[in-house]
């Protein structure tokens, strides 16, 4: 049973999300010739201010 385990900034729309998994999950059905059913797919929306780049929270960076 393929697991994947994407971290994501917040803020995406549901329907975004929606569209994110199950584009992964055709591509993990696909690549690993496994059944769509058996894809599992978490994702987690990290918060601005726990997101750093450069130094900085994305947060504080307007992001």
């Amino acid at each position: 049973m393929p697991f994947l385990l994407v971290k994501i900034m917040e803020g995406r729309p549901p329907e975004k999300i929606e569209a994110l998994i199950e584009a992964l999950t055709e591509t993990a059905a696909r690549t690993l010739d496994a059944p769509k059913e058996t894809v599992r797919v978490l994702v987690e929306e990290v918060p601005k201010t726990h997101w750093g780049i450069g130094g900085k929270s994305a947060r504080a960076l307007g992001r």
